[in-house]
């Protein structure tokens, strides 16, 4: 069955042009102009993929309202910003809101599909887990890959799709640096350096949550990050 992609965008031209783009290849694609008639179809399905504009029609941050509340029905629904504002605020405010991805409008359309398989094969890879690897216990961590989920000191940690992988790659090696292109081969997305710091911050602070003293993420400067090694159980 193909995947669904939702293009939420208010300029017709540009919703049209991305929908048939993403129908020659091979996609099912639902359009729609503003945020309320696609919360409205979402409650009867989600899509596999959201793309997002930022402003819809006179709902100046109507994106930004959107993504945050897709993220409550969903902690790994895939979500795309693709937006003609290219401020940095306004890809870091997208990006803690839980967006996987933050593009401008001036990307080419095979970037745009490049980026859109990337995430697809993310899901797929989540699918398909192999081995020993289907779970990692790393002393409060736990990493279900099966279910994909994450839990600390038993409690769920809800993370988006970009953010597990991120994660995932730091935990299976303790102590071992991730550099950032590393840590973009595990995600299997192109991230600038604002984006994974912008991911990390969002990490911490969700883990924090759940646990004040949480400090198993450790930034080394002018090279990655770690996940600090601990001598609880192992798996």
């Amino acid at each position: 069955m193909a995947k669904r992609i939702a293009i939420v965008e208010d300029e017709a031209a540009i919703r049209d042009n991305y929908a048939e783009a993403f129908r020659r290849e091979g996609y099912a694609v639902d359009a729609f102009e503003a945020r309320q008639p696609a919360l409205e179809a979402f409650e009867t399905r989600l899509p596999d993929l959201v793309v997002i504009d930022v402003n819809l029609q006179d709902d100046i941050e109507g994106g930004f309202h959107l993504c945050r509340e897709l993220r409550v029905r969903s902690a790994d629904l895939p979500i795309i910003f693709l937006t003609a504002r290219d401020s940095e605020f306004d890809a870091v405010s997208g990006l803690r809101l839980g967006a996987d991805d933050y593009l401008t409008k001036d990307i080419s359309l095979p970037h745009l599909m490049a980026r859109v398989a990337a995430l697809f094969r993310r899901l797929d890879a989540l699918n398909k887990p192999t081995g020993a690897e289907n779970r990692i216990v790393r002393g409060e961590l736990e990493i279900d890959t099966d279910r994909m989920t994450i839990s600390w000191k038993s409690q769920p940690v809800g993370l988006t799709l970009t953010e597990f992988w991120l994660v995932h790659a730091m935990a299976r090696y303790p102590g071992h640096v991730k550099n950032r292109q590393q840590l973009m081969d595990a995600a299997q997305a192109v991230l600038d350096d604002n984006t994974i710091t912008s991911h990390i911050k969002r990490i911490r602070r969700k883990f924090l949550e759940i646990d004040a003293d949480f400090a198993s993420v450790e930034t080394v400067y002018g090279m990655g990050y770690r996940w600090l090694a601990d001598q609880g159980p192992s798996g």
